[in-house]
């Protein structure tokens, strides 16, 4: 089967005074890219959890988001270096305005400034980090539930398409006959309106009949048409991972039919083709999104 590069996953869980919330989502890309956001005491776990993440999500444009919400009380402290400096440059600036000193007023004022509380202790021990691993592989795991549903709706879509263009193939063939006939009808014709129909040689005129349908041939296309199809749906049921090389045998068959195109000579061929072409067109469109 076929995963979809497009994935959303998400989980919560209480961490000791906090609840954390992982978020994953991702959109189609050529190669990895992804994008971690999460609190700065978690960074020396960053590259760890990149690697654990690029062989999981394989290819696309990825975010993830790790953040929290303090819902107990933590253990705080104050900043006093922080704070002394907040109220020197305040007494400072408000002698040099002519302002009276007031150190209450001063300390009231500082203790409003950034950063003067803060926590007792933000590092974070292994085991906290255990059930943050596992809250994370909990949204990774919901991430790829959803790329696998919207996995199956891609097969199912491409496997309507191929099946449509095998069966517009089978409708070619029997228009070749038809049109050989058609072909030949016409040139006798205008070769009869411009040549005395007596001097006609006909051996001359059936191999040059042959030679000129030999250029119009088309078995060989159809038979490579056929065999780039089914190798498409060999490749389809595959395990998920496939999708560039898809996008490879998708190419061949486009050539196959261009091919075709270009030497039909005939406008009901002609239709045919340009159906094939429809339908090709909507399976290159999906193809980006297939994993």
């Amino acid at each position: 089967m076929i995963y979809s590069m497009t994935g959303y996953g998400k989980a919560s869980a209480r961490v000791g005074s906090r609840r954390y919330m992982a978020e994953i989502r991702s959109l189609n890309g050529k190669q990895l890219d992804l994008s971690v956001r999460m609190p700065s005491a978690f960074r020396a776990k960053e590259m760890e959890l990149r690697k654990h993440l690029g062989t999981t999500i394989g290819r696309g444009k990825c975010d993830l988001s790790l953040h929290y919400i303090v819902e107990g009380a933590e253990p705080r402290e104050l900043n006093k270096l922080l704070i002394e400096a907040y109220v020197t440059e305040l007494g400072e600036l408000a002698a040099g305005q002519g302002f009276p000193e007031k150190d209450n007023a001063l300390l009231a004022m500082a203790m409003r400034m950034p950063d003067v509380i803060q926590q007792a202790n933000d590092d974070i021990d292994e085991a906290e980090w255990k059930a943050i691993a596992a809250l994370i592989d909990e949204a990774v795991d919901q991430f790829i539930q959803f790329r696998k549903e919207e996995g199956k709706s891609l097969e199912a879509d491409f496997n309507k398409r191929i099946r449509n263009i095998q069966s517009f193939k089978d409708t070619v063939e029997p228009l070749l006959k038809a049109r050989v006939q058609r072909i030949r009808d016409r040139i006798q014709s205008n070769f009869n309106e411009l040549h005395d129909k007596g001097r006609l040689d006909e051996n001359r005129f059936e191999q040059e009949m042959l030679f000129y349908m030999e250029k119009l041939d088309v078995s060989e296309e159809l038979v490579r048409l056929s065999a780039h199809c089914e190798h498409f749906l060999d490749v389809l049921a595959q395990a998920p991972g496939q999708g560039k090389k898809l996008g490879f045998i998708t190419q061949e068959i486009g050539r196959e039919i261009n091919t075709l195109g270009s030497k039909a000579n005939d406008a009901e061929m002609q239709r045919v083709v340009v159906q094939m072409k429809d339908e090709l067109e909507k399976i290159k469109e999906q193809i980006l999104n297939a994993l």
